[in-house]
């Protein structure tokens, strides 16, 4: 009887390996590595200009000005009035960044309506700078611009969706994908799809991963609201339908075995 129980199970186990073996597909290497195109040889194109993202509408900044008069400074640090333009923002003090509008301007104590969208952060802080000196308000006043809401979104065939924030203000989407544990082997490398809103129109870029030119590409950085998404390959789709399908008779065929063994062994 213990031979019998031995063999039964020796039975099963290999039965169980071989359904999980139907379940298993293989996946090309070529389409699941990055920079097909890349050896030593390769001399990668430096990126045009210098890489700093736009400011648009609804972004929320935060302003923080100095002066040889910090007393005088503190006016334009309290951003938390309702004509000030500030708005909450997730993990920060209420009133702790300036809300771009819809025309693309911000509010600004004493200054007023000022524009924002479509400049960087630094541009941004020279003009407020400039406006500082032209009025005689502050002494050697220096402003800096941060995002708050510089945020990224990966979904798709990524090991872990998610939002990042990022804090550095600069993130490639390389590093985003890093940040979401990387595209499953079941990813489209070729084809990843780049939602980008930008003054008002939505654009999609589709990029290939799998070509060394994505290093040169003005899309190789992300922008603040960005959203990737990696497409399933057809292998994935065609494995899920074909597991749905196969399931059922697998499951149905063990428990007939596992009857029939039964009544051997008590025979």
């Amino acid at each position: 009887m213990t031979q019998e129980l031995k063999n039964r199970n020796a039975l099963l186990n290999t039965l169980l390996v071989a359904a999980c073996a139907l379940f298993a597909s293989c996946v090309s290497t070529k389409n699941a590595t990055y920079f097909n195109n890349v050896n030593n040889d390769t001399a990668v194109q430096r990126i045009a200009g210098t890489f700093e993202p736009a400011i648009q509408q609804n972004d929320i900044l935060q302003i923080t000005v100095s002066s040889l008069n910090p007393q005088e400074a503190m006016l334009y640090n309290v951003p938390n009035s309702a004509s000030s333009g500030a708005t909450a923002v997730s993990g920060a003090a209420p009133g702790a960044g300036f809300l771009v509008d819809a025309a693309g301007n911000i509010q600004y104590p004493v200054f007023g309506s000022i524009r924002a969208a479509g400049l960087s952060t630094q541009s941004l802080a020279d003009t407020i700078r400039r406006r500082f000196v032209d009025r005689q308000l502050l002494v050697d006043p220096v402003v800096n611009v941060r995002f708050l809401n510089f945020r990224v979104t990966l979904l798709g065939e990524v090991s872990k969706p998610a939002v990042i924030t990022v804090t550095s203000e600069k993130i490639s989407i390389m590093e985003a994908l890093g940040m979401a544990g990387d595209i499953t082997v079941y990813g489209k490398r070729d084809n990843v799809m780049l939602i980008r809103d930008k003054e008002g129109a939505r654009t999609v870029k589709r990029l290939n991963l799998n070509d060394a030119s994505i290093l040169s590409s003005p899309y190789y950085y992300l922008q603040p609201n960005d959203i990737v998404y990696v497409e399933p390959t057809k292998s994935k789709v065609a494995q899920a339908d074909r597991s749905r399908q196969i399931l059922p008779v697998v499951l149905s065929g063990l428990s007939l075995l596992v009857i029939i063994l039964d009544r051997l062994v008590i025979k």
